[in-house]
């Protein structure tokens, strides 16, 4: 008799993210388990050395999950302010932080909506908008330069990655690294693709049992492409001074401007 294999009927779900409803609760799912590891490594690499010279407190703007969160806690001994508005990214980040000794949850605030909503004054020598600000359309960016002047001391450091810098002339593709975990492997793609003065981007997820009918989500995310000098001249305004102190490419680091 000959080996029958299992057939995988598959179950979709869809969702697309515009400037209404709370965004992330299909990758919310997904997001630890596909992309955490690659990102960790890049949050050290980006903001590592920062973090670490924080005298007064860190920012976390967008922390998601809570990989610069985590970052802060380890690297310095100052207060974090984690501010992330999707609630279905706070529970992952809520769920990691208390199972954290009591030290390090006593220096951690978590603050739901944005960062202006959040009103937080002279908070932190420090500030990252890590996976953020390609997110934001161009009047959220314009409220998030105030409220980051007002939440930095003057002096204070605030690192920003880049979005891209302009629309893409074609669709792309990135495979995201296949996971096993148990029984179930969970796998996924990046597409991005122009749409007029914006970027489309899908996450396609995919979850395979060996008895189970294979999974299939997808989330759509919007960007809106700027390039460093806009940004700079946009932060320029609102009392930030281009820094020298990093390197990196994928970041424009700027200072917080001393008024007199």
């Amino acid at each position: 008799m000959p080996v029958l294999q299992y057939m995988h009927p598959v179950l979709e779900t869809a969702r697309s993210i515009g400037s209404q409803g709370d965004p992330y609760t299909v990758s919310a799912e997904f997001y630890d388990i596909l992309q955490a590891d690659e990102d960790d490594r890049r949050v050290r690499q980006l903001y590592g050395p920062t973090v670490a010279t924080a005298r007064l407190g860190v920012l976390d703007v967008g922390a998601g999950t809570g990989r610069v969160t985590l970052l802060g806690l380890a690297a310095s001994g100052v207060n974090v302010h984690a501010v992330e508005p999707a609630r279905s990214m706070r529970a992952p980040l809520m769920s990691r932080l208390a199972a954290l000794p009591a030290q390090q949850r006593a220096r951690v605030s978590v603050h739901p909506g944005t960062l202006g909503e959040a009103d937080l004054h002279g908070i932190a020598d420090v500030a990252v908008c890590h996976n953020t600000i390609a997110c934001l359309a161009p009047d959220a960016r314009r409220a998030l330069w105030p409220a980051l002047r007002t939440a930095l001391v003057p002096g204070g450091r605030l690192l920003l990655q880049l979005p891209p810098a302009r629309v893409p002339a074609g669709e792309s593709v990135r495979e995201l690294p296949v996971q096993r975990m148990g029984e179930h492997e969970y796998g996924g793609r990046l597409v991005t693709s122009p749409a007029g003065n914006r970027i489309r981007t899908r996450f396609d997820y995919w979850v395979r049992g060996t008895h189970t009918a294979t999974q299939r989500h997808s989330e759509t995310f919007w960007m809106w492409p700027a390039t460093p000098a806009e940004l700079l001249s946009d932060l320029r305004r609102h009392e930030f001074d281009a820094s020298t102190a990093h390197h990196d490419p994928a970041v424009l680091a700027v200072v917080r401007r001393h008024t007199r």
